[in-house]
């Protein structure tokens, strides 16, 4: 443990616990285990994983006299002699070292035997692990089991929480089996008790039954404020009457990977079910609206999208239009016949919309289907599906709603009809818990592993330590396509050049607009502006203009690792505003583990635990003045108020009157 140095004024002195504090020269320890303790604690809090580096021994005693502990991503890996003797050498490991020079050395001191940090570096050379993924850290101290459940159990978000309700008019479309009802909420109720974050919302039909549920879970809301510019609504089991209506919200993180915002049971598929089952969304999400949202192709859907969110872009599920297709052509899509191609080529090959129009029109002629109803119908809604309409909107690289696969096959089983219905709410929070940890795997390894250089460029090795890994490693496909990319025409005598792009043996030309001195650049594909990454063509004329880096204009926030920084920024950077309730549960999110292994620490000691238990008390104390002090302010500044606005209010937390009184407009509306 760390000691106290008594009279000796050369040296520091730490008497609070080795979680709190940070290593100075002079620090002193009774032993090297001690030592490595302490830093392992360090590195913990701080954000990374630590390692023994050297240590000097005593040729007589063979006690160790100095040891230098160091930053896990100290150094560089040398080259692996087991790869060049095989012949068929497999990927090798990600490289996870960068020559941090962050460490902390130790000396024995002959006059008391104990250890001192002798030399302390604090500065590393790449990005920390947030708090989130600090339990992967591999040097992390370990904990007991039972400390271990209580750390998860503190780490749960809490929110805010809402129980509203809406009516249709008319009857629900679908039945629920007898009892389930009861069940459903009984374990909502059960998740509130739990979780006073839960968010769950009914909507009853003409005959106070259950017609549709929504349910989201504060990891979901939290998700959705940094990845919400685009969302995915997927109604997978609508045609499938053995099966529960099961639906979801989602979408991409920084990663690329699916990311679940709300989940929902649909009893009745009007349009008035999915106007109130999408309102309720924005309502959990403080109605924070999607730039750009996916849905199959299906008219009720549509206009609910358009009566509440008429500012979102809408675009069609393809692969749900291609299964459309082949059932409405069934004839044209047998054999081979050449149709099933060219209609997939007027989805996403032409860039400009007179080729796209053009290209249409020769297919309904080839084949003489102009007469064609579904053919008719999807061409009103050209704008949702068709290159050269939807690559003016920001889509994430996403061209489809069918992003949950793997979520969907995972709760297949769990919505048969004759299964508990609560045991499908059980069986996905596991599977939503599972996604979650992934999630947190792939935050820790953006930030341990270095990804793999095919080519290395300054770009590269820029873009390298900005973006994830699986962006990064897009961007470099589009970098090593820059390779074979050539200019066939360039106009270099205005302040903007123009230049004509192709790559080898693509037929498509695309036309840049460069700036060198602005170090701007505008392609027709338009991948930047819809995926969020510059494309090879624009890559090309950067290099022309020679700018060997990328401009940070063209580095979105949305795709780097500090996307999700646990600071609450949207993808612009932007501070998100959090409710009262939304700003207590992050305070509560970042204490508990805190005090979860302070109790857990102190607990080993019997001086320590009777410390920690007469400090409660007082901390308590302070705690419930400091509370008592903020309500007294604010009832103050209640009472000031003009009484004639508090004519039709009542004593109730505020955001649950607020989300009441909007429901029983939105009810009345709806009935009468």
């Amino acid at each position: 443990m760390v000691d106290n140095l008594g009279n000796n004024e050369s040296t520091e002195s730490c008497t609070d616990s080795v979680i709190s504090c940070l290593p100075r020269e002079g620090m002193e320890f009774d032993s090297e285990q001690d030592a490595h303790e302490f830093y392992t604690q360090y590195g913990w809090k701080t954000g990374f994983s630590i390692r023994r580096e050297y240590g000097n021994r005593s040729r007589k005693t063979d006690q160790i006299t100095s040891r230098k502990f160091t930053c896990s991503k100290e150094g560089f890996r040398g080259p692996d002699k087991r790869q060049e003797k095989v012949r068929h050498p497999k990927s090798p490991r990600p490289e996870t070292r960068t020559g941090c020079l962050a460490h902390m050395t130790i000396k024995l001191s002959k006059t008391n035997g104990k250890y001192l940090i002798c030399s302390f570096e604090a500065e590393h050379n790449h990005p920390l692990h947030i708090p989130s993924c600090s339990y992967l850290i591999r040097s992390n101290p370990k904990i007991s089991e039972a400390q271990g459940s209580e750390v998860l159990l503190a780490n749960d978000y809490s929110l805010c929480k809402q129980d509203h309700r809406n009516h249709l008019s008319t009857k629900r479309q679908r039945d629920m089996k007898y009892g389930e009802a009861g069940s459903l909420l009984k374990y909502f109720q059960t998740q509130l008790m739990e979780n006073p974050s839960f968010y769950y919302a009914v909507q009853l039909d003409a005959d106070e039954k259950i017609a549709n549920v929504f349910w989201t879970d504060p990891r979901m809301i939290i998700n959705y404020c940094h990845f919400g510019d685009v969302v995915s609504f997927e109604t997978k089991f609508r045609s499938n009457k053995e099966l529960r209506p099961f639906a979801s919200f989602v979408g991409f993180n920084h990663h690329r990977e699916t990311i679940v915002f709300g989940a929902a049971l649909l009893y009745d598929e009007t349009t008035a079910s999915f106007q109130w089952l999408f309102e309720t969304f924005l309502e959990a999400m403080s109605g924070k609206k999607p730039k750009t949202m996916f849905t199959d192709q299906d008219d009720a859907i549509s206009k609910a999208v358009s009566l509440v969110m008429p500012e979102t872009y809408h675009q069609f599920c393809i692969s749900h239009m291609k299964q459309n297709a082949g059932k409405n052509l069934s004839q044209l899509f047998k054999g081979d016949c050449d149709f099933k191609k060219e209609f997939k080529a007027c989805i996403s090959q032409y860039e400009e919309v007179n080729e796209f129009l053009h290209a249409w029109d020769a297919m309904l002629d080839k084949y003489s289907i102009h007469d064609n109803s579904w053919l008719q119908k999807i061409f009103e809604v050209k704008e949702k599906w068709a290159r050269p309409y939807i690559k003016y909107s920001f889509s994430a690289g996403i061209r489809s709603s069918n992003l949950s696969e793997s979520l969907n096959s995972s709760l297949r089983n769990y919505l048969k009809s004759d299964m508990d219905l609560v045991q499908f709410f059980r069986h996905f929070e596991r599977v939503f818990n599972d996604n979650w940890y992934k999630e947190l795997e792939s935050e820790y390894n953006s930030r341990e592993k270095l990804p793999k250089f095919k080519i290395k460029a300054p770009m590269l090795m820029q873009t390298a330590v900005i973006y994830t890994n699986n962006i990064f490693q897009l961007f470099q496909s589009e970098y090593e396509e820059f390779q074979s990319a050539y200019i066939t025409y360039r106009n270099e005598s205005g302040p903007t050049h123009e230049y004509l792009v192709a790559i080898c043996d693509q037929p498509t030309v695309y036309k840049v607009i460069g700036d060198p001195l602005e170090q701007s650049v505008s392609c027709t594909c338009r991948k930047f502006e819809t995926h969020g990454y510059l494309c090879s063509h624009a890559v090309k004329v950067l290099d022309a203009m020679d700018i060997k880096y990328l401009p940070s204009k063209y580095i979105s926030r949305r795709w780097s690792k500090d996307a999700w920084d646990e600071s609450m920024k949207d993808q612009d950077g932007k501070n998100i505003q959090l409710t009262t309730k939304m700003k207590a549960s992050m305070h509560y999110r970042y204490l508990c583990p805190k005090y979860v292994r302070l109790v857990a620490r102190a607990s080993e000691c019997e001086e320590a635990y009777k410390f920690l238990d007469k400090c409660s008390a007082d901390l308590s104390m302070k705690v419930e003045e400091i509370i008592q002090k903020g309500k007294d302010i604010n009832e103050a500044a209640f009472e000031t108020r003009d009484p004639l606005s508090l004519s039709t209010s009542y004593q109730k937390d505020e955001s649950v009157k607020d989300f009441e009184s909007s429901d029983i407009i939105r009810a009345k509306g709806l009935k009468n």
